[in-house]
């Protein structure tokens, strides 16, 4: 039996506004996401507080979502600072195979939504 899934991998930019940045973040730096993992490349950091506002966003980001779902259209995240004017973009940047049995012991639910 197949079971696999695909997701997507992201990209997560820091870019600017109209408002000054007045946090760490430096218009450019991104990191990845593929599969569970964060991926920071060299040179590049993330606010831990800018990250807790992220993190919960990037599994549905990841996932094929239904067109109307808003999920999908809106990928520009504000700091979490609301005096901060950066802007964090969230990019699918390409799609990625997965099996259920390589990232979980338990048993694919077959039962009905």
């Amino acid at each position: 039996m197949d079971d696999s899934f695909m997701l997507y991998d992201l990209k997560v930019e820091v870019i600017g506004s109209e408002k000054p940045k007045v946090c760490s973040h430096k218009e450019g730096d991104y990191f990845l996401v593929i599969g569970e993992n964060l991926v920071f490349p060299e040179n590049n950091s993330f606010s831990m507080y800018t990250l807790s506002a992220l993190l919960p966003l990037l599994p549905a980001k990841q996932r094929v979502l239904d067109q109307n779902d808003w999920m999908l259209s809106d990928s520009v995240i504000a700091c979490p600072d609301p005096n901060c004017g950066a802007r964090f973009k969230i990019t699918r940047i390409g799609k990625r195979k997965f099996s259920h049995g390589e990232c979980t012991v338990e048993p694919l639910y077959r039962g009905e939504d």
